[in-house]
């Protein structure tokens, strides 16, 4: 593994990759992002370029180094959110700045609209794009076009999300056929234009999980007998990205969702602890609806929450 994607604010988060990487810098990519940042223990984002800027530098310091490979114009994911990004003002001119101070050696733009990647790659204005890449949105309207639009402009594209939260890797209502760690990413990677993956994982066990594919016999990478039944599944679908934060009450929507999705497919009982306690906070939910209108993937958060507590009272 050499490229690594930085995205969050934390402090924490950020001074244990800069550990990770000490003494290692000429042998990792390492990508930043403009827009995250950090409010009470949440992700949250900001377009302020003073904001920007600072965090930028918050990164740099604590990754002990004086560049990143990639910086990315975080989370674009509407047309009029794009224009104002790469318009007089906006966090385009930021990176530039950068790159120009040797800060940046690239210019990223990363989001999950397909349509805006799209006008990204054919505008020429990044060298870079990160977007989800997984069978659960094959057949996406526009995705072949996008694909084909970073190849012919020679944009490198970044494939986030190979397993849609996880939710790829789990046998989930009915589905026939199990799906492995191997078959997500032997799907992603294989999409034309993809130069790498980003596939998060929360342990080691599962990164070598995900590496078994560069072993892999052909057999084990087939996906063929697997995409007929999740193709399409990924709008309305939790992946836990958090970009629904922060929270006004400090509920972790994505802990809180995948709690729900434990508690379906087992039954409460046997969800045990972590149902009760993330049932608890979700208690406190306003239904204000700032999650909803933050997701990229048209989750009705406020209708899953709702179905958590009638889990609990059943």
């Amino acid at each position: 593994v050499n490229y690594f994607d930085v995205t969050f604010a934390f402090p924490r988060y950020r001074d244990n990759f800069g550990a990770a990487f000490k003494g290692l810098r000429d042998r990792v990519l390492i990508a930043g992002h403009l827009g995250p940042t950090a409010k009470a223990d949440q992700h949250d984002f900001t377009r302020d370029l003073g904001e920007c800027e600072r965090y930028f530098h918050d990164l740099l310091a604590r990754l002990r180094t004086d560049y990143v490979d990639v910086v990315f114009l975080s989370t674009v994911d509407g047309q009029a959110d794009y224009e104002a990004t790469v318009g007089a003002g906006g966090r385009l001119e930021l990176a530039l700045r950068f790159q120009g101070q040797g800060k940046a050696r690239f210019i990223g733009l990363s989001g999950h609209n397909v349509a805006v990647a799209r006008s990204a790659a054919e505008g020429g204005l990044v060298d870079v794009i990160m977007q989800p890449v997984n069978m659960a949105g094959h057949g996406k309207p526009g995705g072949e076009q996008f694909f084909q639009a970073c190849v012919a402009r020679n944009v490198g594209l970044v494939g986030m999300k190979p397993f849609a939260g996880g939710e790829l890797l789990e046998r989930k209502h009915g589905r026939p056929v199990s799906i492995s760690p191997v078959q997500c990413v032997s799907y992603a990677a294989s999409r034309p234009g993809v130069s790498t993956l980003v596939p998060g994982v929360k342990n080691v066990g599962e990164l070598h999980a995900a590496l078994r594919y560069l072993d892999a016999t052909a057999q084990e990478r087939d996906v063929s007998a697997v995409l007929p039944h999740v193709a399409g599944t990924q709008q309305g679908t939790c992946s836990y990205c958090n970009h629904c934060l922060p929270c006004p009450v400090g509920i972790d929507v994505g802990e809180t969702l995948r709690a729900l999705s434990t508690a379906r497919e087992v039954g409460r009982g046997a969800a045990g602890g972590l149902f009760a306690d993330v049932l608890a906070k979700a208690a406190e939910c306003t239904e204000c609806g700032a999650c909803v209108e933050r997701c990229p993937f048209g989750v009705d958060v406020l209708a899953r929450l709702r179905e958590l507590a009638d889990l609990h009272e059943g």
